[in-house]
């Protein structure tokens, strides 16, 4: 019978031929998914034998993932911050740099009534993570995608987050009254690097990935209607492309925001655009 270890070995060197990048703890995730523990705790049951019952399902979601099928979605899964998220093809995975921006937010002193949007909300971490830690905001998360807000609403409702609305919109149509902030992370990649991103990325939603053909359609609309929908002395902050912060920068100014900067993510890049409306 095999054991727990000789399938993460298997696992792994079937992977490893697939090009699949970490493919043991890749592996070793699938098999946590499937015994329903964590990947630490395979440690302590590497002699332990498997059933036909778990190698059935594992040797399906491990051709899957061979074939380029994302790890997040084959758990249905993901951790961010402080809270594990429903997470499938229906909205964009959740990116650590998104993580970064979340707690950064959560580091700032801001009044306990703000009005807040999360604008192309996907799965809902960033507008979520927001609420749970903020009872008293008030966050709409909005997104034009109906499937993405489908699963958005599914994590509210897992998580119990009571303080948030979900509105579907195609940015500020369906939306009212002024904001306190607004956090944005919008598709940015241009449409011509399709051809060259990975098997994994193309499995999240193209609605939620691409955007023209420099990657800023989407935004160049967004940011003159984030402005107009600010409240006097309100703040918006986003998320953007790796090469894109002088041009965002740019038409932030452009808008009428002021106090205009980018933050840098831990890697270096010029990553979240903030800026203010004047009061």
């Amino acid at each position: 019978m095999t054991t727990v270890l000789e399938t993460i070995e298997g696992g792994t060197r079937y992977l490893e031929k697939r090009g699949i990048e970490d493919a043991r703890r890749n592996m070793q995730m699938l098999v946590a998914g499937q015994l329903g523990c964590s990947r630490m705790d395979l440690y302590t049951q590497f002699d332990r034998p498997l059933e036909e019952t778990d190698l059935l399902p594992l040797r399906e979601v491990l051709k899957k993932r061979g074939e380029g099928v994302p790890l997040q979605h084959l758990l249905g899964k993901v951790w961010f911050h402080k809270h594990e998220f429903k997470c499938d093809a229906r909205a964009l995975i959740p990116r650590p740099e998104t993580e970064e921006l979340a707690e950064w937010i959560l580091t700032w002193e801001l009044p306990e009534n703000q009005r807040l949007l999360d604008m192309g909300c996907g799965t809902g971490v960033l507008g979520l993570t927001l609420a749970a830690a903020r009872a008293a905001w008030d966050v709409m998360l909005a997104d034009a995608s109906p499937d993405a807000l489908a699963l958005a609403r599914e994590n509210a409702e897992l998580l119990q987050i009571p303080n948030v609305t979900l509105v579907e919109s195609d940015l500020f149509s369906a939306l009212q009254g002024a904001f306190d902030g607004i956090v944005a992370n919008l598709p940015y990649v241009p449409e011509g690097e399709r051809a060259t991103m990975s098997r994994e990325v193309l499995h999240d939603p193209a609605l939620a990935l691409f955007s023209g053909a420099d990657g800023l359609d989407l935004i160049r609309r967004f940011i003159p209607e984030a402005f107009h929908h600010l409240k006097p002395g309100g703040w918006l902050v986003m998320e953007i492309g790796h090469d894109q912060a002088s041009q965002v920068a740019g038409f932030l100014e452009a808008s009428g925001f002021t106090e205009i900067a980018v933050k840098k993510d831990l890697s270096g890049v010029a990553r979240f655009p903030c800026a203010m409306r004047p009061l």
